[in-house]
């Protein structure tokens, strides 16, 4: 009788915790309806062109489709042979590895490295000194001139370079042989990748506050290292972590430079990247679940990295 009283009694007392809960609960979103009336279109169209096409390609990955037949259950077979029977991909796999351990590191220190030290300069060199270089980025025929760089003649600017000079006797065909093609890849990635995360670095720096800075040379702060890693640094926590997200973003989803550059495919596929190789089964064989399988697995690496990154970053300033 004493056990069956103290169920009820503690039953009794959870009722009203959930009801307070609920209450609470609705009364928040009453009190905030506003903004999430706000928020209502740009989550409609983010969870229509976003969370709905990841879920259903999550889905999709393990049929057989192919735009003209309905989709046939396969289960694991698609991930078995993209990662058993697919040399390519491995392939793929390896270069996107490479590239994206090159250049996202690289790149995105080179961001912040560069933000700083504009961030020093007046405010009408600054503007101007930002523009430089955050044009290369958003220029859509770039890559026209890289291809006239490492063009395959002696009238290529390398080439005629290294022919003036000496150091070689007949033209190079760099976007032809397999030994350059990744490397220039990299090159040129490196060169555009003053992007968002740049001009999100110079806003962070920008509305750093000040009295921060003055209250640690109180604390015994005494040169300007100290200060970035124990004022600068921690402050910028969000910026930090959007820009880590967008360098790894274009890091693991190179596609275009590849294409313009090397062609599609490359020559022994030494420039074949995931994402190409995603586009090849996806608009041009139209095996849809199985691009849908190299998508999962390109979107499972993006993860991974981006949680070993917040984890890296949350030890920013200790």
């Amino acid at each position: 009788m004493q056990g069956e009283t103290t169920s009820q009694t503690v039953q009794g007392s959870i009722q009203p915790i959930k009801k307070t809960r609920r209450a609470h609960i609705m009364s928040n979103l009453k009190r905030d309806r506003h903004y999430y009336f706000l928020m209502a279109p740009y989550m409609i169209i983010f969870f229509t062109f976003t969370v709905i096409p990841v879920v259903f390609s999550l889905a999709l990955s393990f049929f057989y489709f192919n735009m003209l037949e309905f989709p046939r259950w396969v289960g694991w077979q698609n991930y078995s042979r993209l990662f058993l029977n697919d040399d390519v991909f491995l392939i793929a796999l390896k270069n996107t590895f490479l590239f994206a351990a090159i250049t996202g590191p690289i790149s995105y220190i080179a961001c912040f490295v560069f933000a700083w030290i504009i961030n020093e300069l007046s405010p009408k060199v600054r503007a101007f000194m930002t523009l430089i270089f955050y044009a290369p980025s958003i220029s859509g025929n770039i890559f026209f001139i890289w291809l006239i760089v490492f063009s395959g003649d002696s009238y290529g600017y390398m080439n005629g370079i290294l022919m003036k000079l000496g150091i070689i006797l007949e033209p190079i065909q760099w976007l032809a042989d397999e030994k350059w093609i990744l490397a220039i890849l990299i090159l040129v990635q490196l060169w555009l990748s003053l992007g968002t995360s740049f001009l999100a670095f110079i806003a962070g720096l920008q509305n750093i506050d000040k009295s921060l800075i003055e209250a640690g040379a109180m604390d015994g702060i005494k040169n300007r290292w100290q200060e970035l890693w124990f004022i600068t640094l921690p402050s910028m926590r969000p910026m930090l972590m959007f820009g880590a997200v967008m360098q790894i973003t274009q890091a693991f989803a190179v596609a275009d430079i590849s294409i313009a550059l090397a062609g599609f495919p490359s020559v022994n596929y030494a420039g074949h990247t995931i994402v190409t190789h995603l586009m090849d089964f996806g608009t041009i064989r139209f095996e849809m679940g199985y691009a849908s399988a190299i998508a999962t697995v390109l979107f499972g690496l993006m993860i991974g990295t981006n949680l070993v990154t917040q984890k890296l970053l949350r030890k920013v300033g200790e």
